[in-house]
């Protein structure tokens, strides 16, 4: 095939990106006529080898002959390519530089695509962000694979074409052959929240029950401590029920990490219920917190906006337990490699459990417990007091009563708790609209606590008396008041009393280290 003297290069634009952050990337080609080379700038050498081979195999179809001319192709730089996939822009890009179609035809137009050997446009991970960086840079149009089309159709404000394979895409461009739209935004929410147990359904667990309302209302994370029957799974299971609804806002930032994750169906535009992930205390790092290369996000990032429940949390090793300090106290997770470094979101609520002993039976009146005192001592030193300190409100679980148990009378379901819920946080979202910069009570810091936890006379006796009894730590009072400014929102008081730091006391004073212990009234 001669060389088109009009079009030794092409040009298109593509997205890469960085955690969810998208960076436009430009893809050029040059075609000479010398000895026979396809050369890649740009790329890993591994992602190379991978995109040259797919991207040859798919224009073999188009009866693109290259065996007479010396290809050479630069995608953006390998810091902002380290990310995504480019074989559709690049057969484009080829394509206009040996003249069969023109790229003037793809301005303001990023594409999105791997190719199979047949010519096949497969889909991609991370359309949902790409598009919606591609917006934020002035980007008008984009074309997408037709099983990312309705992830692609979630995004307003950018006209979305789908593609099946090269040819199709190769005469659109060419001859104006059409191509079909991604369609209109579906309604939200796609998907709605999952059937899951109801809190009505659980007899004799009142004080769990409380203590998993004041977690949801605040947005603090949740210890639960009790032998291997004492119900701590199941009262985990139903913390999803009763957090509010996810928000657009909150549903487009899940379903961007879920995307990006390559965990999104296809028949799926927007996640509707918020998630709940269970990783198996085998974990590893990476699987928790993220990693790989390219970098995904874990367990900690897919939960974002939803519940992380860590079952046998001391049964996790030291070292991946530790991995979670930054992202529980940043709400995010930053990843190094190399010289670039990326991010993931990560506000979600954990719900831990664990047993008050390696047998599971330490202050258990029924049963005895078996483990030596320096087994007891190693297993409560797996968890650090940093990482103790996070979870605001720690409850024991004391075993069922079995008159409760029989009882047939159901208790308050789920709807009317999480009524209270999205009552509490609507309060914590009006003070962060007039002032607070904390979006819910447990992310209050140390000033925002003075100026809006600062207890009454009466409340402020029974702290400093809890504090002298129990000689609590500066990390301590603040778990109290946080979860004090909790339960007055749930209350629906203005100020915290007496009464709101008293329920804190014994919702947030778990012994770090012992069975569980009633503190000062």
């Amino acid at each position: 095939m001669k060389q088109s003297k009009n079009a030794p290069y092409a040009d298109a634009l593509s997205v890469s990106l960085s955690g969810l952050d998208a960076h436009i990337v430009h893809i050029g080609t040059t075609i000479t006529e010398t000895p026979a080379y396809f050369e890649i700038t740009g790329l890993r050498e591994a992602r190379q080898r991978e995109t040259r081979i797919r991207v040859l195999a798919a224009l073999q179809q188009l009866n693109v002959d290259l065996r007479q001319h010396g290809v050479s192709v630069r995608v953006g730089s390998e810091e902002i390519a380290r990310s995504g996939t480019f074989d559709v822009p690049m057969a484009l890009t080829i394509l206009a530089a040996v003249g069969q179609i023109s790229t003037q035809a793809l301005r303001d137009t990023v594409v999105l695509g791997e190719l199979s050997f047949g010519g096949a446009i497969r889909p991609v991970r991370g359309v949902l962000p790409s598009l919606r960086g591609a917006i934020a840079h002035g980007i008008t149009r984009a074309i997408v694979p037709r099983a990312n089309a309705r992830e692609a159709a979630s995004v307003p404000g950018i006209q979305v074409l789908v593609a099946n394979n090269l040819d199709e895409l190769a005469r659109y461009i060419r001859e104006g052959a059409p191509l079909e739209s991604a369609g209109e935004p579906p309604p939200f929410p796609i998907v709605p929240p999952a059937a899951a147990p109801d809190l009505g359904d659980l007899r004799g667990m009142h004080a769990a029950r409380r203590a998993l309302e004041i977690a949801a209302a605040g947005g603090h994370h949740l210890l639960l401590m009790g032998s291997p029957e004492a119900g701590k799974t199941t009262l985990a299971r139903r913390m999803s029920e009763i957090l509010p609804p996810l928000s657009l806002e909150e549903a487009i930032e899940v379903t961007s990490v879920y995307s990006v994750a390559g965990l999104l169906m296809p028949e799926v535009g927007l996640i509707g219920a918020r998630p709940f992930r269970a990783p198996h205390y085998t974990v590893s790092g990476a699987g928790l917190v993220g990693g790989g290369e390219p970098v995904r996000p874990g367990e900690v990032s897919l939960a974002h906006h939803g519940v992380l429940f860590l079952d046998e949390l001391l049964e996790f090793r030291s070292s991946v337990l530790e991995t979670l300090r930054q992202p529980l106290a940043e709400g995010r997770v930053t990843l190094a490699r190399g010289r670039t470094h990326t991010t993931f979101p990560a506000q979600t609520l954990v719900v831990a459990a664990i047993n008050p002993c390696p047998c599971g039976f330490a202050g258990d009146c029924a049963r005895r417990c078996v483990c030596s005192p320096e087994r007891l001592r190693a297993y409560r030193a797996r968890l650090s007091d940093p990482l103790f300190d996070r979870f605001d409100v720690q409850m024991a679980l004391p075993p069922v009563d079995v008159a409760a148990l029989q009882n047939r009378s159901k208790d308050e379901p789920s709807c009317e708790v999480q009524k209270r819920v999205i009552a509490a946080r609507a309060a914590q979202e009006e003070r962060a609209r007039t002032g607070a910069t904390a979006r819910t009570n447990a992310q209050l810091s140390p000033r925002e606590l003075e100026q809006l936890a600062t207890p009454d006379a009466a409340g402020a006796r029974v702290l400093a008396e809890t504090i002298e009894g129990l000689g609590l730590s500066a990390a301590a009072y603040s778990r109290v008041l946080r979860v004090a400014r909790t339960i007055a929102d749930l209350d629906g008081s203005d100020g915290v009393r007496a009464a709101h730091i008293a329920e804190a006391v014994h919702a947030v004073l778990l012994p770090p280290r012992g069975p569980a212990a009633t503190p000062p009234a």
